[in-house]
């Protein structure tokens, strides 16, 4: 019983959680009830076995009020801030169909930039592992077979030879507690974004490293462009997607932002010049909205931006690993010759002089 609890109040994944929005709106595109349409997913969910069941968890709730809504909300520990609020913005305005088809989109991009975001992470760390494996077992193991050798040779412990290794040494064992560190840090930082202290790490992140910054920019840039461009696709004022987006964005950066540009709005600016007064855009994409402004196709204009800086932190995450690769390979190759060569130099020279 108590697996089946597990089971059931796992999260949804990004990919799951489109998946879920793209069911919802094709069914209440074919006309079918709420209600029947539940059921009958809950029912294949139980055929399959599913890892996460959200249709049966929340049947009995719309079968008693036939709101997504207050059946999401009811559980709202199991479900993204941002995606509650949307569904209760559709069921108020009788757009959800609409609302969950942009809901699937939206976190399939999600997904995308995650995925990104984690590969970035995983290779440099797990090549860092084989750093501190590799060169441990060099000190460890190999280091004292050598002392051992020369010793068994005569060679002298104050010597130029023996010095030379134990500058080797002393090199290797820096190097080593340097990328220990390093990959505590790293693993402490992910599990430290999983918590509430979430805004204030990332925080942290930008102002330490200017690749997260530019990073974490374009990303808050491409998810506004995409609430945005949601929203006034499905009808609503710029003025109340505006409202709407600050209280269903779940990040520090990205709330501030849209509360810069209504608060220039709110100076009398325009909608594309308060945008481009805050900064949240580059001078390109500036003008292509100014442009979609006074045309009327700000929804459009603001879904192709999205997708543009989605596609620019995917190529970043991929740049950021094709520097990082090859620098940790190349750390890697010389900690390991230097400790290699205060082995065998001082081995070489005692051979020679036999």
């Amino acid at each position: 019983m108590a697996k089946e609890k597990n089971q059931n109040s796992a999260v949804l994944t990004s990919e799951e959680l489109s998946v879920f929005c793209d069911q919802i709106a094709l069914m209440l595109e074919s006309g079918m009830t709420l209600k029947d349409g539940i059921d009958m997913l809950a029912e294949d969910e139980q055929k399959q076995n599913a890892r996460v069941r959200p249709y049966a968890l929340m049947r009995d709730t719309i079968e008693e009020t036939g709101s997504l809504y207050i059946a999401m909300k009811e559980r709202e520990e199991e479900w993204p801030h941002y995606m509650v609020e949307m569904v209760g913005i559709g069921e108020e305005t009788g757009r959800l169909e609409d609302i969950m088809r942009n809901l699937s989109a939206y976190y399939l991009r999600e997904g995308k930039i995650r995925d990104a975001a984690s590969s970035a992470v995983t290779y440099p760390l797990v090549l860092g592992i084989m750093m501190v494996v590799i060169i441990a077992v060099l000190l460890w193991r190999v280091m004292p077979v050598f002392r051992r050798v020369l010793g068994s040779l005569g060679v002298d412990p104050n010597g130029s030879s023996v010095r030379l290794m134990n500058v080797g040494t002393i090199a290797g064992w820096v190097v080593l507690g340097l990328i220990a560190v390093v990959i505590i840090a790293v693993v402490a930082v992910a599990l430290l974004l999983k918590t509430k202290k979430r805004d204030s790490v990332m925080r942290f992140l930008r102002n330490l490293l200017p690749p997260v910054r530019r990073i974490t920019h374009k990303l808050s840039s491409s998810r506004i462009a995409g609430m945005l461009g949601m929203m006034l696709s499905g009808g609503f004022p710029i003025e109340n997607a505006l409202d709407m987006a600050a209280n269903a964005l779940d990040d520090e950066q990205s709330i501030s932002r849209v509360k810069e540009i209504q608060t220039k709005m709110g100076e009398g600016e325009p909608f594309a010049d308060a945008i481009a007064s805050t900064g949240l855009f580059t001078d390109f994409y500036n003008r292509i909205l100014k442009i979609g402004s006074a045309s009327g196709h700000e929804p459009q204009v603001m879904t192709k931006i999205a997708e543009a800086y989605e596609e620019q932190v995917e190529d970043d995450l991929a740049r950021l690993i094709s520097l990082i690769e090859p620098v940790l390979v190349a750390l890697l190759s010389i900690v390991i010759g230097a400790i290699l060569l205060s082995m065998m130099l001082p081995m070489a020279g005692v051979m020679s002089s036999l």
